[in-house]
C-alpha cells in the first residue's frame, strides 16, 4: 500500500504510537530505523507492520518480511517518526510480554534498579551502557516509558538484547528483596567513593530520578551509600554517566 498523504487516518493513527497513552491503548510501539529494527527482530519481537520510505534501498526492504508494508511520501514518514530526518525504515511492533517470576539470574549478577526517571535519552543511554557493561538485567521502575522512540533511538537498539524489564516500584521492592543482592544507591551523600565497595559477589545499584534523585525509603533499604567524587562546582553528574561509572567498575573489578 503506498500513502502520500500526512492527513491519511493510517498515518495519524501510526503518528499517535508517539505518545505513551497511545501505546498503552494499543500495545504497539514504533521502532525507527534499520539497526534498531535489525535488533528487535534479532531479539524475536513480532512485527505488526513496516513502513519504507521513499528512499528505502534493498537492505529496508529485505528487512521488511512477515508483516504488512506500507510504502510513505516523505512528508508521511516525517508525520510518524520523531527524528527532524526520518528514517527510512520505521518498524511497528507489539510490546512484548514479560514475567519477570520467569528470569533466572546468573551467580554474582549485575543489576541496575532505575527508579522514577523522566528523560527518555537518558534511560537510552543507561541501557546502551549496560549493554555494553554486560548487565544481567535492568529494572524500569516507573517514571518514563521502556518503548518510547527516544529511548529505543538513545539506547541504539540496545533495549532489544537487554533483560529489562517495566515494573512498579513496589514489585521492585518485592523481587529485590527476594534475590538477596546487595543494594548499593548511588547518592551524593554516599559514605564510600563508589570504586571503594566491592562488587564482585553480586549487586543492585540503585538510581533515581533526575532532579531528587533516591527517595530516603529506597536509601533505607540500601547495604551501601556510594557518592562520585566532585571537584567542581556541581554537586552531581547526570545520572546517564553515573549508571556508565558504576556498571563499568562492577565490570572492572570482575575482569
Amino acid at each position: 500500500m503506498r500513502i502520500a498523504s500526512r492527513q491519511n487516518p493510517r498515518v495519524k493513527a501510526l503518528a499517535a504510537l508517539k505518545e505513551r497513552k497511545e501505546r498503552e491503548r494499543t500495545g504497539l510501539f514504533l521502532v525507527e530505523g534499520r539497526r534498531e529494527v535489525e535488533r528487535a527482530l534479532k531479539a524475536g519481537l513480532k512485527p505488526e507492520a513496516f513502513l519504507l520510505g521513499p528512499k528505502a534501498g534493498e537492505a529496508e526492504r529485505d528487512l521488511a518480511q512477515g508483516a504488512e508494508v506500507l510504502e510513505l511520501s516523505q512528508e508521511a514518514m516525517e508525520r510518524v517518526s520523531v527524528r527532524e530526518n526520518p528514517p527510512s525504515l520505521i518498524g511497528v511492533f507489539r510490546i512484548p510480554e514479560k514475567r519477570l517470576e520467569a528470569l533466572a539470574l546468573p551467580e554474582n549478577p549485575l543489576v541496575l534498579v532505575l527508579l522514577g526517571l523522566e528523560k527518555p535519552g537518558n534511560l537510552g543511554a543507561i541501557l546502551r551502557a549496560a549493554d555494553g557493561a554486560g548487565a544481567d538485567l535492568v529494572l524500569v521502575a516507573e517514571g518514563v516509558d521502556l518503548y518510547s522512540p527516544q529511548v529505543i533511538r538513545n539506547s541504539t537498539g540496545a533495549v532489544f538484547a537487554l533483560p529489562v524489564y517495566p515494573l512498579s516500584e513496589g514489585e521492585a521492592a518485592r523481587f529485590l528483596e527476594k534475590t538477596g543482592l546487595p543494594l548499593v544507591a548511588a547518592t551524593p551523600e554516599g559514605e564510600r567513593l563508589y570504586w571503594e565497595e566491592d562488587y564482585r559477589k553480586g549487586v543492585a545499584f540503585l538510581l533515581g530520578a533526575e532532579d531528587e534523585g533516591l527517595s530516603e525509603a529506597w536509601k533505607r533499604r540500601a547495604q551501601a551509600r556510594v557518592r562520585i567524587p566532585m571537584r567542581g562546582v556541581a554537586d552531581s553528574l547526570n545520572v546517564a554517566v553515573t549508571a556508565a561509572l558504576l556498571l563499568y567498575e562492577a565490570l572492572r573489578q570482575r575482569s
